[in-house]
């Protein structure tokens, strides 16, 4: 098992965090709040589990592996569920109040009070799989129509999935930044609203409210923990799970948050270049990683306001350490619970496995035999497909 992560190239840059205010300016407690009190009264709300990796940590030279299980979320198999399903109810809310000149809140939306309205509005997205899913699922409950874009390498369970909740998906010849691209022309030349996960100039509302959705899941692994992790490796993409769950570990921990480590594909390093430039910065994928998730060029702008104060370290890893991760959370050789996670969910753990077979590697992370280590398991088999192909051991989709 070692010789694979051994053999890994990661590259590491170091982040400039200055711990200003951007982890509650950007995204306030009243934001996580907020998104707390209404996504918990939603029918089939349960905390997913967060569970100790023991026999891993002690295989891997750490005092602790905690991993936040996502797979159990609403039913959809991600920490999407919470984003992009809240971020459709409140551009909902907003619009209907526009519309109809009055307060509307988000519980009459969820109880079926303005049901004729909400048919009225066309919500749209772009997705690599997980983000539609939701918002798909979101619409589908309050009766919203939907439309979701996908580009030419996302898998076709993942877009029948989201025809399944009842949305029209598009699929494109381009990468998921072009996707993204069409899905913003076409909003606007209709009078459609787009709900995104991701923010660019003049547009920061649904962002901002996916990421507070997030924000149910880091309390919940906050409430489950005795004590602050001492770092968190988080999964890249466009920025907005680590910028979420960084500023609530901030907000939850104060000066014991956590040290935080991103971790992306070498195929899609945007935020580690973001890095290295001391500022946003788009990078051209030449080639999809097998964490679809995470094929990602363009970083979050708001997501980047965060991750500049707050991140301490950026890793880029190959996507040859992917599959071996999978498989060692589905069939555990140390006496780990099972875990059946998809490709983009084991981030952050293969990267600290691969760190702790390099001394040096370690040395620049602070990791060592105290270190208490809290990992966001952002999805579940949400392709059962590429789930089982990365199972029989083939690692390349």
């Amino acid at each position: 098992m070692t010789d694979v992560y051994a053999a890994a190239t990661l590259e590491h840059v170091s982040g400039n965090p200055t711990f200003g205010d951007a982890a509650t300016r950007v995204l306030s407690p009243k934001d996580f709040a907020d998104a707390w009190d209404e996504i918990t009264a939603w029918d089939g709300y349960a905390p997913t589990p967060l569970i100790n990796l023991a026999g891993m940590a002690k295989h891997i030279g750490v005092a602790r592996l905690d991993y936040k299980h996502e797979g159990p979320r609403f039913g959809l198999g991600s920490f999407k569920a919470l984003g992009g399903s809240y971020a459709a109810m409140r551009v909902l809310g907003r619009e209907l109040s526009n519309r109809l000149g009055h307060d509307v809140t988000l519980a009459d939306i969820r109880t079926g009070k303005y049901a004729d309205d909400c048919a009225k509005i066309t919500l749209v997205s772009a997705t690599d799989g997980n983000h539609g899913r939701s918002l798909a699922w979101g619409c589908q409950r309050v009766g919203a129509p939907c439309r979701i874009y996908i580009h030419a390498e996302v898998s076709e369970g993942r877009a029948q999935a989201m025809r399944d909740l009842g949305t029209e998906v598009i699929r494109i010849d381009g990468d998921y930044d072009a996707s993204v691209a069409l899905a913003r022309e076409e909003a606007d030349t209709n009078g459609w609203f787009v709900v995104s996960d991701t923010s660019w100039e003049g547009y920061s509302e649904p962002p901002r409210d996916v990421m507070a959705g997030y924000g149910v899941m880091t309390t919940e692994a906050c409430e489950a923990l005795d004590q602050a992790p001492t770092h968190v490796f988080l999964q890249g993409g466009v920025g907005g799970l680590a910028a979420s769950v960084a500023a609530l570990l901030r907000q939850y921990w104060g000066a014991d948050a956590p040290r935080v480590v991103i971790v992306e594909p070498d195929l899609a390093a945007c935020l580690f270049e973001s890095a290295r430039a001391g500022a946003p910065t788009t990078v051209n994928i030449a080639e999809e990683t097998i964490m679809a998730g995470l094929s990602c060029g363009e970083p979050s702008e708001m997501a980047w306001e965060i991750l500049t104060e707050e991140a301490s370290d950026f890793l880029t890893m190959p996507d040859s350490i992917v599959g071996p991760t999978v498989r060692g959370l589905a069939r555990p050789e140390f006496g780990d619970p099972v875990i059946e996670a998809g490709e983009s969910a084991v981030a952050g753990l293969a990267a600290v496995i691969a760190a702790r077979t390099s001394d040096a590697l370690s040395t620049k992370l602070g990791l060592n035999d105290t270190s208490r280590v809290l990992f966001i398991g952002s999805e579940g088999v949400t392709d059962p497909d590429i789930f089982a192909m990365i199972m029989s051991g083939k690692d390349h989709v």
